[in-house]
């Protein structure tokens, strides 16, 4: 139970709660209604399963960096509650079972499912090689809504690439937002983002004009799929989040960053998720 417990805090199993809303958004669009019940499991299977091995594989690329900086030395690779071997079991497991419950989906989405782990790998290398890597973040999220897209209707459409795209923006934003912790360990060892580019400062101006273009295509969506006041309502609280996560963190002081981190934006996900489910019914 201990290890159990060691492998859900790697994973940080409670942020799953970020990219799954979008997921059921685009499941409910896709498959105009709710899907059958074997459609659902899978789907969530495979949501929970592609996260958890995303997640593993990056701490395990990070262990090295993680063990150098004072704030994530206490992860569980660097202080040793976890092994290699253990990682990698986790991650091969993981891995596996994406895959086999894409297979039970559909054919495309069993095709498009190496696809999908390689660009939620590949993300894990990123910081060192580009400011950019943020961007690769937001990919590896967006994933969640095209994947659902797959899932339910064996099809890529484009209101559900409308939705991936806003979330690549938004997962981006907040991103650059958590990394300003960071900013001077960063600097220091050499690793690559936005903030160290540009400075604190523009990074988070940066930040809010993703966020901006995350909420004028969160309007392009509701547009491309007929939906109305109920979830314009829910774009708009979202709008005004936005807002109010950006107070949060100031050039002077990001001693906020986790609540504009965790909280804001996990309402967010769950506001853009009920408003367009309660839309869609009444």
């Amino acid at each position: 139970m201990k290890k159990v417990k060691d492998f859900f805090e790697l994973i940080k199993f409670s942020h799953t709660l970020f990219a799954l809303p979008f997921a059921l958004i685009s499941m409910l669009i896709s498959a105009n209604g709710i899907p059958n019940t074997k459609t659902i499991f899978w789907l969530l299977v495979a949501m929970v399963s592609a996260r958890s091995t995303a997640m593993a594989f990056n701490r395990l690329i990070d262990r090295k960096i993680d063990g150098l900086n004072p704030r994530t030395c206490v992860r569980h690779m660097p202080s040793g509650k976890l092994s290699m071997i253990e990682i990698l079991t986790f991650i091969l497991i993981t891995a596996g079972i994406f895959i086999f419950s894409s297979g039970m989906l559909n054919n495309l989405a069993l095709i498009l499912s190496p696809v999908a782990l390689a660009i939620i790998y590949f993300y894990s290398y990123t910081k060192y090689f580009t400011s950019w890597s943020h961007l690769f973040l937001g990919l590896s999220l967006a994933i969640a809504p095209v994947g659902s897209c797959v899932a339910v209707s064996g099809t890529i459409t484009l209101a559900s690439l409308v939705l991936g795209t806003a979330v690549i923006f938004w997962v981006a934003g907040f991103d650059i937002l958590y990394a300003c912790q960071d900013y001077e360990f960063d600097k220091r060892y050499g690793l690559y983002s936005i903030v160290v580019r540009y400075g604190i400062k523009r990074a988070l101006s940066i930040s809010l004009v993703f966020h901006i273009i995350m909420v004028i295509l969160l309007i392009i969506f509701g547009i491309l799929v007929k939906l109305g006041v109920i979830y314009l309502t829910g774009v708009i609280v979202t709008g005004f989040l936005i807002i109010y996560q950006h107070r949060l963190v100031k050039p002077d002081d990001i001693s906020r960053v986790n609540t504009a981190f965790f909280t804001a934006n996990g309402i967010i996900s769950i506001i853009l998720m009920l408003t367009t489910y309660v839309d869609f019914f009444v």
